[in-house]
């Protein structure tokens, strides 16, 4: 049975990003039809809510399957709205499996994604916000946040380089909580090793399959109106590296 299992896992992994790829391409091709259509925030609801249902879809394909084993832990049945969700980032899967649990939420997408025809549709669509624009990009998101979206963003501003705790945080997220007046709400992500790190190809499989993922709803971080973003940042980069485990080697 063993020697069964693992070339079943191997093709249920690329089973998995093959489902992904073809339901993303067909996701943007119609909102690529749509995009002429005035932008309405019930349309930007409308297309948040089918890519949360199919990222959802995706999640339970892994659960099926087996080939990737989702822990959450302490996740309340409906997450709160209008709050800043920041987390690390050690895989490639982490925004797609934490949009699924979210309602309403939106992220911050590079400049260079938003002209990439094979994602951009939806997340314009989404009303997703282009990152890169310093003042407009913290101001359109803080206005979103502070409507009762929920924004998440990690602050690393990529995947966490392989061997280390956690990347050096950038402060617009903090900024971003206090222009908007919401919490944030930290999420601590843990991973088996080289499940789709930094610098690692997706076609690449993990060291061990079947993977897992930790992931962690954390600590609550209330809004404070005479609070420093720098400041702030600081400390919660620093309560981020008391909480997460060493790499693994």
């Amino acid at each position: 049975m063993k020697r069964l299992a693992l070339p079943y896992y191997y093709v249920m992994y690329y089973a998995s990003w093959l489902s992904f790829g073809l339901v993303g391409l067909f996701l943007n091709l119609a909102c690529a039809i749509l995009l002429p259509l005035p932008r309405t925030a019930n349309l930007q609801r409308k297309t948040r809510a089918s890519i949360r249902g199919l990222f959802d879809l995706w999640t339970r394909w892994f659960h099926a399957t087996g080939v990737l084993r989702i822990k959450w832990v302490g996740f309340p049945a409906v997450l709160p709205r209008g709050t800043v969700y920041i987390a690390n980032h050690p895989t490639l899967l982490d925004a797609t499996l934490l949009l699924a649990r979210m309602p309403d939420a939106f992220c911050i997408f590079k400049q260079a994604l938003m002209r990439n025809p094979c994602i951009a549709p939806a997340a314009i669509l989404s009303g997703y916000v282009c990152g890169g624009r310093d003042v407009d990009t913290v101001r359109e998101a803080a206005e979103k946040v502070a409507a009762g979206q929920s924004l998440l963003v990690f602050p690393e501003g990529t995947r966490t380089q392989p061997g280390t705790r956690l990347g050096t945080l950038k402060p617009g997220f903090s900024l971003i909580a206090h222009r908007g007046r919401a919490p944030i709400q930290t999420v601590l992500i843990r991973s088996s090793p080289g499940l789709v790190t930094r610098g690692r190809p997706w076609w690449s499989p993990p060291n061990v399959l079947p993977a897992t993922l930790e992931i962690t709803f954390d600590r609550l971080w209330p809004y404070e109106p005479d609070g420093r973003t720098l400041e702030q940042t600081a400390q919660i980069e620093s309560y981020l590296l008391s909480k997460l485990p060493d790499p693994v080697p």
